[in-house]
């Protein structure tokens, strides 16, 4: 740790105001740097993990390769610095405090009276340098969830004040605030700004660079009178204004040169960053389109995109790799249960695509979109849950299997989805979820084989209930072909439907792992089905 820099973000006026995407940007500018970059989640919440919140308050839970169930921003962590991080990567307070009680109850503490500090602070400390533990990286960005003043977030601040009491030549501090523009007067609004960063210096941290969220970019005077009364140098006041892509943020703060002002803290050299790849995708982003496709995706948290943002930016990524773009019909599937004909709200789609979820609610109607998409010829993308819906439906209508069901939502029909036998008796829901990464290994002859270009690919799970191998010599013999398995527990992966223009689905979910310079392969495949149809 003895050369490592922690640099830490923290928001102020108001939540969701981009930080993610800021501490996301600026690890990819220091990367291209030559910098090697651990980047990590500090949230506040006291659940220990978001796996059991639902959706439509926290967003969608990104799994990462060792299988931590996490906050969605580290989804754009990964994305942005293309690199996989791990469960180290995410702290909750949840998980601080079930340490901290842990302990006490083990008579770690010997007797002492345990408190938030010392007790609950050294704990944040510890998680803050465990990515240290294996690897070292020059550099360790961490942001905190939350906003200056809430409760929730007191400890942490607390923590990294005392960190950087006995690290301080080795932390830099950015505070990240909303600069509101008042159309009325025509003026951008400075006060919030100086409040935050009042209240934040009261907590014993001093920015040393402030990232301004803007509609409009800010002008010199704008950054002299923040820089003036929020005594930072009037070069790290960064303007944060809006741009039609999250994926131009790099470019924005390379402008601004957050990087730079960074590597002058801490005496780096200067170095010309190449990002002529990131800029060849955002210009393809821009790019006027040969076509565009409908896409939709039938889900039960439609009326909230970040539920599904791993799944959305991967059509984007596929999407923009064959000049084409992607608009998503959402279809809430409770809809699809209680209508006479489904043509009205497929009439117009190119392709259809079921994500993963948990939970019977809007299950007809998923099934019956996969019906649809299977009898009307209609590509059709299965995702975790998405696969299970596609084996009931054949199962339902192809083996005439009226019953056919997943031990999820029953425990007596035909279970053509069943748990793992090992996993019958395990009272704890989260103990039997196969999460993280594991092993497929693929049918040469088929869609994914064809996607992929290997045999053997790597993809993450967030599941507990499994294809049933009792039916599978029933589901082959009927035409529905097993081309994905992993052999080390002799588990179902990957399903397809051979006569059909495109239709596949998994088990596990590649939205994860899709890049904007790499997409995922079954998304291209996918996207290229749906062109092909056209």
């Amino acid at each position: 740790m003895s050369n490592t820099v922690f640099i830490f973000i923290t928001g102020g006026v108001v939540s969701s105001i981009g930080k993610g995407i800021t501490i996301a940007s600026l690890g990819l500018l220091l990367k291209r740097r030559g910098l090697s970059v651990a980047i990590q989640k500090f949230d506040p919440y006291l659940n220990v993990d978001p796996g059991t919140m639902s959706p439509y308050q926290h967003g969608e839970v990104f799994v990462t390769e060792d299988g931590g169930e996490t906050d969605l921003d580290l989804g754009h962590y990964e994305r942005f610095m293309d690199q996989n991080l791990s469960q180290l990567s995410s702290v909750t307070s949840g998980m601080v405090y079930w340490d901290v009680l842990s302990k006490e109850r083990r008579g770690d503490f010997l007797g002492n009276t345990v408190q938030i500090i010392p007790h609950v602070t050294n704990e944040i400390q510890r998680r803050l340098v465990s990515v240290l533990d294996e690897t070292h990286y020059d550099v360790v960005l961490t942001e905190v969830g939350g906003t200056i003043g809430d409760m929730e977030s007191m400890a942490f601040l607390e923590a990294i004040r005392q960190f950087q009491y006995n690290n301080r030549s080795q932390c830099f501090h950015i505070h990240m605030t909303l600069v509101p523009y008042i159309q009325a007067a025509g003026e951008l609004k400075t006060k919030p700004t100086q409040h935050s960063v009042k209240e934040l210096r009261g907590i014993g941290i001093y920015p040393d660079a402030i990232v301004c969220r803007a509609e409009l970019p800010l002008d010199e005077s704008v950054k002299k009178k923040i820089a003036l009364f929020c005594d930072v140098d009037e070069t790290a006041v960064i303007s944060a204004h809006d741009v039609p892509s999250l994926y131009e943020v790099p470019f924005v703060l390379a402008k601004e040169n957050l990087d730079g002002v960074v590597a002058k803290k801490f005496g780096w050299e200067s170095v010309p960053i190449d990002l002529s790849d990131w800029a060849q995708f955002v210009e393809l982003s821009k790019t006027t389109p040969n076509q565009t496709l409908t896409i939709a995706l039938v889900g039960k948290y439609t009326a909230l995109s970040d539920a599904y943002i791993s799944v959305v930016e991967a059509l984007k990524h596929a999407s923009m790799a064959y000049n084409c773009s992607v608009k998503i019909q959402w279809v809430h599937a409770d809809d699809l249960e209680n209508t006479d004909s489904l043509d009205k709200q497929f009439s117009n789609v190119d392709g259809i695509l079921v994500p993963g979820g948990f939970g019977d609610r809007g299950l007809g109607g998923k099934i019956r979109a996969a019906h649809y998409a299977r009898e009307q010829k209609i590509p059709y993308f299965g995702l975790c849950l998405g696969m299970h819906v596609a084996v009931i439906e054949f199962a339902q209508n192809v083996l005439q299997w009226p019953n056919a069901n997943s031990r999820e939502f029953s425990s007596e029909d035909k279970l053509v989805i069943d748990l793992m036998e090992d996993q019958h008796n395990q009272t704890d829901k989260g103990g039997s979820m196969r999460l993280g990464a594991y092993d497929c290994h693929l049918v040469t002859d088929s869609l994914a084989y064809q996607a992929y270009q290997t045999s053997v690919v790597s993809e993450r799970h967030r599941h507990r209930y499994e294809f049933n191998n009792t039916y599978r010599e029933a589901f082959e013999s009927a035409g529905l072909r097993i081309v994905g398995e992993n052999r080390d527990r002799n588990l179902v992966e990957i399903i397809e439907i051979p006569d059909h223009p495109w239709y596949l689905a998994c088990q596990f979910h590649p939205e994860f792992k899709s890049r904007p310079n790499r997409p995922h392969p079954l998304f291209s495949s996918f996207i290229q089905g749906v062109l092909s149809k056209q």
